[in-house]
């Protein structure tokens, strides 16, 4: 339910459980860090998803079982905020709860019109991953960050965009062409080079 497609230096990483509206369960997020703590080779690495939602967060029986409040979370945005390598979340959809992180960690997010944020977390009692309100913070300020965290409002691609939540809004059809267009040249790039223009822009 985890597909992983390896082009030359390009990692693509697709959740696929569209049935599902790809809510993940432990073994997905497993297999999310791995790929992630493996990708240290990678030239660049996208993460979407299957079908018309990026993920609805944590699957619904695990979430009662214990999911919603794993460590794996955090451990899968830690590991990808890591990557020296240019990460890029091909949001196809709406995104909510933990799933935010991950693309919250990437350092650029792209979206289809139709995409939607939603982390209802103090609605469901519990408290984010530890690394997202900051990552959010810095990308939204603090006053938005509260809107949707303590708001617990949804917010669109448009808003999204205004707020610099997402760097750009693109047609479906579009997305993958984008996601590529926007790693090309990290791909091209000297590993080196790149990682040493990453680490000037702030990455670890």
């Amino acid at each position: 339910m985890i597909r992983l497609d390896q082009q030359g230096g390009l990692w693509t990483v697709t959740i696929d459980r569209p049935d599902k509206a790809n809510s993940l369960t432990a073994e997905m997020l497993e297999e999310l860090v791995r790929i992630a703590r493996e990708a240290q080779s990678a030239r660049a690495l996208i993460l979407t998803g299957a079908g018309k939602v990026f993920s609805a967060g944590a699957d619904l029986e695990a979430a009662r079982a214990g999911l919603a409040t794993s460590p794996l979370w955090e451990e899968l945005s830690g590991a990808i905020a890591a990557l020296p390598c240019l990460t890029v979340a091909a949001l196809n959809g709406a995104l909510a709860g933990g799933a935010t992180g991950m693309a919250l960690a990437c350092d650029l997010r792209i979206a289809v019109p139709s995409a939607k944020f939603f982390y209802p977390v103090m609605k469901l009692g519990f408290l984010p991953q530890p690394s997202d309100p900051a990552r959010m913070a810095a990308l939204i300020g603090p006053a938005r960050t509260k809107l949707i965290l303590m708001g617990g409002q949804k917010i669109t691609a448009e808003e999204a965009f205004a707020f610099g939540l997402v760097d750009r809004i693109v047609p479906p059809e579009d997305l993958e062409e984008t996601a590529r267009m926007l790693v090309a040249d990290s791909c091209a790039a000297d590993p080196e080079v790149a990682r040493g223009i990453g680490r000037l822009c702030g990455k670890d």
